[in-house]
């Protein structure tokens, strides 16, 4: 990434898009958004984790770290596939426009996705053109493919609960026992590849879309990967687990900004020895696949690359931890050396951050993260001001998925703070507080100015994305399908024009 080149864009996660089918797709709508991008000046389009979600809906925590979220598969493409009538959609539930029902969603689209794959396979010799396409993919993608359709196959007949309650030789099976298991449950399993294959091939012709028009994707991935996961069951020997499976101590990170007694995360931590054993392949592989089908990466929580927080198995906040160092250079290394030349990820460098963490990111050159909202805590100086970033090669962010949008997190400051907002932007009218503060983010020295799409639509806190530690309720903001206009387009091509960004 370069820092002499200025560019914009938008942070919106696909399921967020409008549809009458209870959630946002890939589909017609995700081509729409693109054109609204053009139209609007903006290079960039930022978005969460693409991967199968788990319990929670959360997008950080997945059952797998490269499979994607069969949720965003079009009903669209399933017509368009011949394995679907439109008729057969009519009894999607009904849901409020601007918020994801996944209670009613999950089953729907399940169901439609079984029909679509019983139809492929009634339908196999009249399909023979997407059958090599299949086949094929299924080879490209052996290094996680098969773990992950045969965890899920096993969960399946687990009634979906964690791997860690499955009988031992479930939960940890031999080599043998797997390959009985494959066949076993191969019909599950080449239903669970199915999906993967239908979302990719969805996924990869909107990338395509979106890069002729001049989008960058930016993409997302958590440092740390779910417990229950086909990642740990299938790698049980690159996380700090005990002979049983169980973690021995577990992800978080310390009390800070978002909550006083930290946030406990849950999730095992790596075993860095051992990954060092196999060259950081894992790293490698997942790195690797990221960006074959992203142009840009962002990692969350980046710090931990450097030295991560464990916190003891059982404990019930995350208070009672400690720091340990982690290999940050030696894995970038490793990646950057398989991969060639530099990496295209941005660092989420926000949290307790040290002097340490700062020399791995700029070893790299990896652009780190500014959040105006952090800048107005209180009204003396503050390093997340615009006028005090120090390097331009940088992310410019008036607030992130875990922030409040900007008009609601300005309703909860302080009067003085309040004020010291309006000063800075030269706000005059609080209806329009939130786009001043769009247009101060765009005309930054960053590099790169990424707006959530709440802040340009001026929306309240009722369109929060997500409230971290709270573990209900997130992830379920959509915007109205005419929420997209051309005089918002104009003002932010405007904005762009003015600063050096369009």
């Amino acid at each position: 990434m370069n820092q002499r080149e200025r560019l914009s864009g938008i942070l919106l996660h696909p399921t967020s898009l409008p549809s009458p089918y209870g959630i946002g797709d890939l589909g017609s709508e995700a081509k729409r958004f693109v054109d609204f991008l053009k139209n609007a000046g903006q290079h960039l389009w930022q978005i969460l984790p693409l991967t199968h979600t788990g319990y929670g809906d959360s997008p950080y925590q997945s059952f797998s770290a490269f499979a994607g979220q069969p949720l965003l598969i079009s009903p669209e493409h399933l017509v368009s596939l011949g394995f679907l009538e439109e008729g057969e959609l009519s009894d999607c539930p009904s849901s409020d426009p601007e918020h994801i029902d996944y209670g009613a969603v999950i089953p729907w689209k399940e169901k439609i996705l079984a029909l679509a794959y019983r139809r492929f396979r009634q339908r196999t010799e009249a399909n023979q053109e997407l059958k090599a396409l299949f086949d094929s993919f299924r080879e490209e993608e052996c290094l996680w493919l098969p773990d992950y359709a045969l965890f899920m196959a096993c969960k399946k007949a687990h009634g979906g609960v964690s791997w860690l309650e499955w009988e031992d030789s479930y939960r940890r099976p031999t080599a043998q026992f797997k390959e009985e298991l494959s066949r076993t449950l191969s019909e599950d399993i080449e239903y669970y590849e199915f999906i993967q294959f239908l979302f990719f091939q969805e996924w990869k012709a909107l990338k395509i879309y979106a890069n002729e028009n001049g989008v960058q994707i930016i993409g997302d991935i958590p440092i740390f990967v779910s417990m229950d996961s086909a990642d740990v069951w299938a790698n049980q020997h690159l996380f700090q687990l005990d002979a049983k499976g169980f973690p021995l101590a577990v992800a978080g990170v310390p009390p800070d900004y978002f909550s006083a007694t930290g946030q406990l995360w849950g999730n095992p931590l790596y075993d860095w020895d051992a990954h060092r054993a196999e060259r950081y392949a894992w790293w490698v592989s997942r790195i690797r696949a990221q960006l074959t089908n992203l142009d840009i990466l962002r990692i969350d929580h980046f710090r931990g690359f450097e030295a991560y927080w464990s916190v003891p198995y059982g404990e019930k906040t995350a208070v009672n931890g400690q720091w340990i160092k982690a290999p940050g250079h030696e894995l970038f290394t490793a990646v950057q050396n398989a991969l060639g030349g530099d990496l295209p990820i941005i660092a989420e460098d926000l949290g307790v951050i040290t002097p340490e963490v700062d020399a791995l990111r700029e070893a790299f050159h990896f652009p780190g993260m500014k959040v105006m909202q952090f800048a107005f805590d209180s009204t003396g100086e503050n390093d997340y001001l615009p006028h005090r970033y120090q390097n331009p090669l940088c992310v410019c962010y008036t607030g992130t998925h875990d922030n409040d949008t900007s008009l609601g997190w300005y309703g909860s400051l302080r009067p003085e703070c309040k004020e010291k907002v309006r000063r800075y932007t030269h706000n005059i009218q609080e209806s329009r507080l939130s786009l001043d503060f769009v247009q101060a983010c765009i005309g930054s020295v960053a590099a790169y100015a990424v707006v959530p799409l709440q802040d340009i639509l001026c929306l309240g806190s009722e369109a929060r994305m997500n409230t971290p530690g709270v573990p209900a309720g997130n992830w379920g903001w959509r915007y109205k399908k005419d929420a997209l206009r051309e005089e918002t387009a104009a003002e932010l091509r405007n904005m762009c024009a003015l600063y050096g960004r369009y």
